[in-house]
């Protein structure tokens, strides 16, 4: 297959030469910064080393001096001519390194012979070692680049304590400053094709790193609503790409839970709008003409009809419990609305009614909600006692929750039972749904509860009846308040 685009637009698109590229940017940078200081130096140590070396030829000649001086009591011109002919022809200097002797004010041998312009009799800085009375160093800068700045160490010549003369020890720094540019350049050469080569190489190695990446391409690419199965493998080690496979991994679960749950939910609604539909279809396709069997079928579709309706709101105010705008808060007074609430249980139904209450305070809460949810407990309650069963509603208030039930001495739930039966549309095995309702009921309490912070909590023994408690924190839920 064609490339949509040119290889180049390819390469430079991976993540991987972006990243190396970016490195290799970085290190060229760096490395290119870092050349005036690493010349500074450098030259600076070519300075130390020549100055050593400057410093050690000068004390050779003093000693040598010194020795001469004290065996020539009544030294003449002569013998001091004779002396430097011999010490100058005796060495051999270091390359750029020049012995100049200065005998009468004019230049008397050199070695080498041959002396650069700047050092020639009559130059500036010639000028400047005649007839000095003490040792003298320095350095004298030039913009000649063949001769680069000069360092010398100048010793005064005393004949009988009279001066008659210098010698000097100088050096030309252009040769070993260029010895260190040829250095530089070639540790940059070297150093620009290992980063090339780096650069090669972590490209290719890195492809094994970020096999990850790829398999996550592939296995989000291949995802759809028939196929939520596809996981990458689990990787050791705790780094970036653990954590990505991790996450993804944790996602893909999250999403079939959640596409199983609507498919269920979606098949659980149909199933349950299918049957009154089918009552109604079948009872007007054999409605005769009899008044009173119209009226009763009248009576039987109106009926039919309203719990459809009813199961229509149960389940879009299922939907909206999803929505940050579910709840309405407002401060309420736990003891009265629990009071209100217990003369509302008392006409549902002819039972034993019983209000506990353990302590006083507020919680901040939707109040149309919750007086919802704790009704729904009620009424299930309700469905599943006789009029000699006890219904039991109570509230307690501790530091920073509280908590409300409904108790009854009814007919129980089985265990197996208990924790599916707050699922939508989830019937219990000994009918513990068998009134009108669609099923809905505990599905919505839970999600009332979940939206303001809280949980249910469920302890029920068959033969023994039912406690259904409602936790709440008394502190508004803080994540639905900043969604």
């Amino acid at each position: 297959m064609a490339l949509k685009y040119p290889w180049w637009h390819w390469f430079l698109g991976e993540t991987r030469t972006r990243i190396l590229l970016l490195y290799t940017v970085l290190m060229l940078a760096v490395t290119f910064a870092s050349i005036p200081v690493f010349l500074f130096m450098l030259f600076a140590n070519v300075d130390r080393r020549v100055q050593a070396g400057l410093r050690q030829e000068m004390q050779e000649f003093r000693n040598a001096y010194q020795v001469w001086d004290q065996r020539q009591y009544q030294a003449s011109d002569g013998d001091l001519y004779d002396f430097l002919d011999s010490y100058l022809e005796g060495q051999v200097p270091e390359d750029d390194n020049y012995l100049i002797a200065i005998v009468d004010e004019q230049v008397y041998k050199s070695n080498p012979a041959a002396l650069p312009e700047i050092l020639l009799p009559n130059s500036s800085l010639s000028d400047r070692w005649l007839n000095i009375g003490y040792q003298v160093s320095g350095r004298q800068r030039t913009s000649d680049p063949a001769t680069g700045d000069i360092l010398y160490i100048a010793q005064p010549l005393m004949v009988r304590d009279r001066i008659r003369g210098t010698l000097v020890v100088a050096h030309l720094t252009a040769g070993e400053r260029q010895e260190a540019l040829d250095s530089v350049f070639i540790f940059l050469r070297v150093a620009i094709g290992i980063i090339v080569i780096s650069f090669v190489l972590a490209w290719f190695a890195t492809a094994r790193i970020l096999a990850p990446m790829k398999q996550l391409v592939a296995a989000a690419r291949s995802v759809n609503e028939a196929d939520l199965t596809r996981r990458l493998p689990n990787m050791e080690g705790t780094g970036e790409m653990a954590e990505l496979a991790e996450a993804f991994n944790a996602m893909m679960n999250r999403l079939q839970n959640a596409f199983t749950s609507q498919r269920d939910f979606v098949n659980d609604a149909g199933h349950e709008l299918r049957t009154p539909i089918t009552i109604i279809q079948g009872h007007l396709e054999l409605l005769g003409d009899d008044p009173q069997e119209r009226q009763e079928t009248l009576d039987l579709v109106m009926d039919e009809l309203e719990r459809m309706g009813r199961m229509v709101n149960d389940l879009i105010l299922l939907a909206k419990a999803e929505r940050p705008d579910f709840l309405h808060l407002e401060t309420i007074d736990i003891p009265a609305f629990m009071e209100d609430l217990f003369v509302k249980a008392q006409t549902l139904a002819d039972r034993t009614w019983l209000l506990q209450s353990f302590g006083k305070g507020r919680i901040v809460g939707d109040r149309q909600r919750l007086t919802g949810a704790i009704l729904n407990l009620i009424q299930n309650a309700t469905h599943y006692t006789k009029p000699t069963d006890l219904i039991e509603l109570g509230y307690a208030i501790t530091r920073k929750e509280v908590r409300f039930w409904v108790r009854d001495t009814g007919e129980g739930i089985a265990p197996e039972d208990q924790k599916r039966i707050f699922e939508r549309f989830a019937r219990a095995a000994n009918s513990y749904r068998r009134s009108e309702g669609a099923g809905l009921g505990l599905a919505i309490v839970r999600a009332i509860t979940e939206a303001h912070g809280g949980r249910v909590e469920l302890i029920s023994k068959v033969e023994v009846g039912s406690t259904f408690t409602v936790i709440l924190p008394l502190e508004p839920y803080k994540k639905r308040l900043f969604t």
